[in-house]
């Protein structure tokens, strides 16, 4: 009953005080502890709501908060609610319990020096949440409805749009705690953040800090400490993860490189913050199924840089060079799509690479020693080391651009390696067995693989070892056509020839590449070749020599001139014809006598004479081709005689 007897009374006092309630009191005090409070000039501009009972509470409409001196409100509010509470109220206080804004648009303006316009609002929270403060802070919660965010700063303008957010710094801890959702550039993002020493944060000094942030594009997670006194400094732990780190780049306004790969994501490592610089250590990092550890550096000091030491177990760089087609879709001619090569411009990259094993396409590499070095929008990759082919690999590729068009310079040597493998994957030729050494010094310039063919210059050597050429037997097809010249070469296309050493010094001016030096060397036979090979084209026009190794007894070989003509993957391979007629003892003669004047005259008279076609003109000499038609003129007007 005494219960019972305090409740009504206490209700009956709230319906007499909300009849004798002052409420122009009530409303100024509200306001007088909002500007205290924020430190910001509060500006009411529409109606004001007062309730006491059953809700004890001062809604304000159209409300502007701005900083002493500013133009701009920091903060317009459609509706700004501040709920009292109601003991404080019984006793004619006037305590704000909590404050609910709807529709908030919130103005931030960052300074190069670090101050805001919301400066003024930090420091008076800083100093009203002190213990002992003169006027210590009344009210611990803020609710935003539905609002907008505008940030601006030097280098940067941001909107978030349509925030739901719970702020709570309770008075009976130092803790501050955030939590809500927001749309940030078409994404709807869960966020959280926790400062377990609020003040101290407020104060610039050390505290702990929570913060994580999970959309759609990348989820973000970070636990460690936070202080701001000359600069931001935070340390602690980062993880990171994203179903496609392409799609997140593009969500935070980079450019990822290249059109391949950049999907599955995760990091995470100990972060170390200062300024605009991040440093990681002990980072695991996955990307594309691809798992590696070491230490990474990101700055962003109005360019983008990016540093990185890691080891892997294994690599498959197959995503990244999937894309980069240099043959066009019939294998016989270089694709001529442009190169974009935007990607080189926006970063700067300084990487090394370590790892046990990597794969390009069908390539694999052993162990290998990767670097690459990206400044100024020119691109350096070096090869310290690789187990390549069954050999070693070393060299550099360098790509500098100027708009579309890529200057590119490439310089590596092959030591022991395998010829199939090699060739196969650098030239498409897969003629070629045996073990041998490769260097290259090429460079070209063009906006296009077709482009760089065009433009190939420098010079290559290979020598080779215990090895074959398939697709012809030069042995054997000596040995017959030596027997019987004009016999033919059916099976010349079949086969392979053996040798013991290949020598071939090639050099490249304008996509042309000449022949200084072939010569292979095997056990039975010899085959030297000159001539050229159309870079652009992807064919060959070369003549060469073929002969037998003399024999024991000192005997001088067989030797038979031959043409390789055509394309690089499927060249016609021939004999030259008059060199077999030649060794032929029943044509050679023929062949004598029609190079012969007076045979030839000879032959053609008995011809007229079986034909009756009356001699019409003089012979034409072979060198002589004016006269062609003459001689023809019969052939028209035999009919006519019949």
């Amino acid at each position: 009953m005494p219960i019972a007897a305090l409740l009504g009374v206490a209700v009956i006092g709230l319906f007499a005080m909300s009849w004798l309630l002052n409420r122009d009191t009530l409303r100024h005090a509200v306001e007088a502890q909002i500007r205290a409070v924020t430190g910001l000039d509060f500006v009411v501009n529409g109606a004001v709501d007062v309730s006491v009972f059953p809700g004890s509470y001062v809604s304000f409409h159209d409300v502007g908060l701005k900083g002493g001196g500013s133009i701009d409100p920091a903060l317009t509010v459609d509706v700004l609610t501040a709920n009292l509470r109601l003991l404080p109220l019984l006793l004619q206080r006037f305590e704000i319990a909590d404050m609910m804004m709807l529709r908030p648009r919130i103005r931030v303006i960052r300074e190069a020096s670090g101050e805001s316009n919301w400066t003024p609002f930090i420091e008076s929270i800083a100093r009203t949440m002190r213990p002992g403060a003169e006027q210590p802070l009344s009210f611990s919660e803020i609710r935003i409805q539905d609002g907008v965010l505008h940030y601006q700063d030097p280098h940067n303008t941001e909107r978030l749009g349509d925030i739901d957010l719970s702020l709570a710094w309770p008075s009976i801890s130092r803790s501050f705690a955030a939590t809500g959702q927001f749309d940030w550039r078409g994404e709807r993002i869960d966020g959280s953040l926790s400062v377990s020493d609020f003040i101290a944060a407020l104060s610039g000094e050390r505290s702990g800090v929570k913060a994580r942030i999970a959309g759609v594009p990348i989820k973000l997670a970070f636990d460690g400490t936070v202080a701001n006194k000359a600069s931001l400094v935070m340390e602690g732990t980062l993880t990171a993860d994203s179903l496609s780190l392409r799609n997140a780049l593009r969500w935070v306004g980079q450019a990822p490189p290249g059109s391949g790969g950049f999907g599955r994501f995760a990091l995470k490592a100990r972060a170390s913050l200062v300024g605009p610089s991040i440093a990681l250590t002990n980072v695991n990092v996955e990307l594309d199924g691809n798992s590696a550890e070491g230490v990474m550096t990101y700055s962003n000091t109005g360019r983008q840089t990016l540093q990185a030491t890691l080891a892997a177990g294994a690599l498959d760089f197959t995503p990244y060079v999937s894309t980069v087609r240099l043959l066009a879709s019939g294998a016989r001619d270089w694709n001529r799509q442009l190169f974009d090569l935007n990607a080189l411009s926006t970063t700067d990259l300084d990487m090394r690479l370590s790892a046990a094993k990597v794969t390009v396409g069908s390539s694999v590499l052993g162990r290998t020693a990767l670097g690459a070095n990206l400044r100024g929008g020119t691109l350096a990759l070096s090869v310290g080391e690789a187990q390549m082919y069954g050999g070693i690999v070393r060299g550099s590729f360098n790509v500098a651009h100027s708009d579309a068009v890529a200057d590119v310079k490439a310089q590596f040597q092959f030591s022991d390696v395998d010829l199939q493998a090699c060739a196969s994957d650098l030239f498409g030729v897969n003629k070629l067995t045996g073990r041998g050494n490769l260097s290259m010094m090429l460079e070209a310039s063009g906006s296009s693989p077709f482009g760089l063919a065009q433009s190939l210059d420098g010079n290559a050597t290979l020598t080779g070892h215990d090895g074959a050429i398939s697709g012809f037997n030069v042995e054997q097809l000596l040995k017959r056509l030596e027997r019987r010249p004009l016999s033919g070469a059916g099976n010349f296309r079949s086969g392979s020839t053996p040798f013991n050493t290949l020598n071939m010094s090639v050099k490249f001016n304008d996509g042309i590449a000449t022949a200084q030096d072939i010569r292979i060397d095997g056990p039975a036979a010899k085959l030297t070749l000159t001539g050229t090979a159309s870079v652009p084209a992807r064919e060959y026009d070369f003549k060469g020599i073929a002969s037998l190794n003399p024999a024991t007894n000192g005997t001088g070989g067989f030797e038979l001139p031959f043409v390789i003509q055509g394309p690089w993957d499927d060249p016609l391979i021939f004999p030259d014809p008059e060199s077999l007629i030649r060794r032929s003892p029943g044509a050679a003669p023929l062949l004598d006598a029609v190079k012969d004047r007076k045979t030839r005259d000879a032959v053609r008279s008995v011809i007229e004479r079986f034909t009756g076609v009356p001699k019409q003109a003089p012979v034409a000499e072979p060198d002589k081709p004016a006269d062609a038609p003459a001689a023809a003129a019969p052939a028209d007007a035999a009919p006519k005689a019949n």
